[in-house]
């Protein structure tokens, strides 16, 4: 068994690229011991105001030259992800971490059953080359356990609010997904940004525990006479995560 975990990255990226041979990798390599890739993720998040979704990946670990992913073993779907890292980059030790998000298309374009089965539930497997020439390797488990989004209770949509006060965010619980029972809330991302063109950039985010519903953003960060969106996004335990948002806006000052 530990023989055959040691040669199944060559396997793969033998069966992904067959023009990647012994001439730009040493086939030795892969009796060399595995390095795990220090954190590895997939995801599905979906925009419940909007009415779309997107899968996310994400993959951290030492510097590489190469990075696959592939979908679960026998569904049919293969190679999903193949990044090189070239000149420059390499000479000073690769990419390290990569985070990604797919496009996202409305579900009147791409409907919701269709983009899910797309990408089927079960283990996605990573399979890197390191600039020093190890295999790196990691797996993530994607599964269809998306939370519904939150209900927010506050501000209301297109409410003018006094800047000079904390802004009160407030949102209904989201119940845990029914399926399966160890997948329950695991936390809320509370996101406010300044929705101005050609301004700016302003982003007030704060995590908060599964158990609240509620958050005040201080009145430092408002700013009079702008717009602003909300958004909550609630996470469950697989990493799955489902938002939503309410657009207002702040007073002028007098």
């Amino acid at each position: 068994m530990k023989k055959n975990r040691h040669i199944w990255p060559v396997l793969l990226l033998a069966a992904a690229v067959p023009v990647w041979t012994a001439a730009n990798i040493e086939i030795k390599h892969h009796r060399r011991p595995l390095v795990e890739l220090d954190e590895a993720k997939i995801f599905f998040e979906e925009n419940t105001t909007d009415g779309d979704l997107g899968i996310h990946l994400m993959a951290d670990g030492e510097g590489w030259k190469r990075l696959l992913l592939f979908s679960p073993r026998n569904c049919g779907k293969g190679l999903l992800v193949d990044i090189h890292v070239r000149g420059n980059l390499v000479k000073i030790g690769g990419l390290t971490e990569i985070f990604s998000e797919s496009a996202e298309p409305s579900f009147d374009e791409f409907p919701r059953g269709k983009f899910l089965a797309k990408f089927p539930a079960g283990e996605y497997r990573f399979v890197g080359l390191s600039v020093e020439g190890q295999w790196l390797v990691g797996t993530a488990e994607l599964t269809k356990h998306i939370p519904d989004g939150p209900v927010i209770t506050a501000p209301e949509e297109e409410e003018a609010v006094d800047p000079n006060q904390d802004l009160l965010v407030e949102w209904e619980a989201v119940a845990d997904p029914n399926e399966p029972k160890g997948s329950i809330i695991e936390y809320y991302e509370v996101v406010v940004e300044k929705d101005e063109e050609d301004e700016r950039l302003a982003i007030y985010r704060v995590d908060m525990p599964a158990d609240a519903t509620s958050v005040r953003v201080p009145a430092e960060f408002l700013e009079p006479g702008k717009a602003y969106k909300v958004e909550i996004i609630a996470e469950e335990t697989s990493g799955n995560r489902a938002a939503s948002e309410v657009e207002f806006e702040t007073e002028e000052d007098d």
